[in-house]
């Protein structure tokens, strides 16, 4: 995988609200310092939460959001022809893959089945 990383959705809101273990958060703080990255699927989710504060607009505001691309489509049929996931974390999966992007979530029972992709769960560190 590339150096770069794709935040998903649970580590944006919780990461806003404070939700975060401290080593966790200074990961993550260091990746939204740098260039933070987000599929436009974890953009709809974390603006679409039910309590979106500042930080959760700030961060999604300074994010450079990866929209719908043929690549990404293509590759998300394939995933979901491959395995039972969720069309967002199929979209989400996908995005990471076609960029080379590490994907940063807690979600790893969502990602673990898929080969080639790279995880870090902000909250084992």
């Amino acid at each position: 995988m590339g150096q770069g990383h794709l935040i998903d959705t649970n580590c944006i809101i919780d990461f806003s609200l404070g939700k975060i273990p401290e080593k966790g958060k200074i990961f993550l703080a260091s990746i939204i310092d740098g260039h933070p990255t987000i599929s436009v699927i974890n953009k709809i989710e974390a603006l679409g939460f039910s309590i979106v504060n500042n930080g959760i607009v700030e961060l999604v505001n300074s994010s450079t959001v990866i929209g719908l691309t043929d690549e990404i489509i293509n590759q998300t049929i394939v995933i979901r022809r491959e395995h039972k996931i969720k069309l967002p974390d199929a979209i989400i999966a996908a995005t990471a893959l076609v960029f080379e992007l590490t994907l940063v979530t807690r979600n790893f029972s969502d990602f673990k089945m898929l080969s080639g992709l790279e995880l870090v769960d902000p909250w084992s560190l």
